[in-house]
């Protein structure tokens, strides 16, 4: 259970980093969720803001999730560093990772392990609509919604722009499209699947079945290839129960999640699927996603989660010295 409550997650509801200005700390790009600023000293400053994006839109904020992603982020890049450098230095705040700065990769590495999925990249909506051959895997017929796959795929995407989507490619696709050298291609899908395998076992050390994920890679001023932005938190990665997967699957429910399918649900029972206005999200329904990211984290990592209620943007400058 969640050790953060109801009246908590309320009370965070009243200061929601939305977005930053942090003109000091450097050139700022904005992400659908961080907002990165490129320092002086060839070091970057992430900031997790409490934007939640889904079907690649942003789609409103909330409470309290740039700290849990954060968190999350810096427990998940500590756990992995033996697997795959990171890019990151240290955790100045809550909601700020200082990190190497890295030139970006042009590809996400996604990497699924179950038949599953919402959105117009995931492997169960193109299975569903007859597609055989997904990113170069040629999947069997005859299989269900959320079903375990043989063994874990590689299933890379583009990187979309803002107000664009994600488009899931092959290796052969990607390396056409975006002219990126296939060795380091190659060198990032290698470091993606060995993570995936750690976050795997992680994750069922404390009951959990990570189902799929997404990684970004970046190359550092030396030449290296690092792990960057997060990983195997609930915005990248989803998550079911362990315990009740089979049960679940046998009666054709859906299993049990927290991660922001719970959002991505509520938005579908209302029609929106990425394409038009975006429905108001209701406070209670923010409190709950609240609930379960919490609850994710806090399993994963088996810490308890400590939440900081101070106005985020005078605890961020005081914290990183920002006049």
């Amino acid at each position: 259970m969640a050790t953060v409550d109801e009246q908590t997650i309320r009370l965070a509801l009243r200061h929601p980093l939305e977005r930053t200005d942090f003109g000091a700390l450097g050139h700022k790009y904005e992400g659908k969720v961080r907002d990165n600023y490129t320092a002086p000293d060839a070091t970057r400053f992430l900031i997790t803001t409490d934007r939640i994006s889904a079907f690649d839109r942003v789609l409103g904020t909330l409470p309290l999730k740039g700290q849990v992603l954060n968190h999350a982020a810096a427990w998940w890049f500590d756990k992995t560093r033996d697997v795959a450098p990171n890019h990151v230095l240290d955790v100045p705040d809550p909601n700020v990772l200082h990190a190497r700065e890295c030139v970006s990769l042009p590809v996400e590495m996604v990497v699924r392990a179950y038949l599953t999925g919402t959105t117009s990249t995931s492997i169960w909506v193109h299975y569903e609509r007859g597609v055989r051959t997904f990113c170069g895997h040629t999947l069997p017929n005859g299989m269900r919604k959320h079903q375990r796959l043989d063994a874990p795929i590689l299933t890379p995407s583009t990187k979309a722009e803002h107000g664009d989507h994600d488009v899931s490619a092959s290796r052969a696709e990607i390396l056409a499209q975006t002219r990126m050298p296939a060795s380091e291609f190659d060198a990032a899908a290698e470091m993606a699947m060995a993570l995936f395998r750690r976050g795997q076992d992680l994750c069922a050390a404390r009951g959990l079945i990570l189902v799929d994920t997404k990684y970004e890679f970046g190359k550092t001023a030396d030449g290296h290839i690092v792990v960057i932005d997060e990983i195997h938190t609930p915005d990248s990665s989803r998550f079911w129960f362990a315990d009740s997967y089979d049960d679940r699957f046998q009666a054709g429910a859906d299993p049990e999640s927290f991660d922001k399918e719970y959002v991505r649900r509520f938005l579908a029972a209302h029609g929106f699927r990425g394409d038009g206005p975006i429905p108001v999200i209701p406070d209670q329904v923010k409190i709950e996603a609240m609930r379960r990211y919490v609850e994710a984290v806090e399993r994963i990592t088996g810490e308890s989660f400590q939440p900081n209620l101070e106005e985020p943007l005078s605890r961020i400058r005081r914290n990183l010295g920002i006049e």
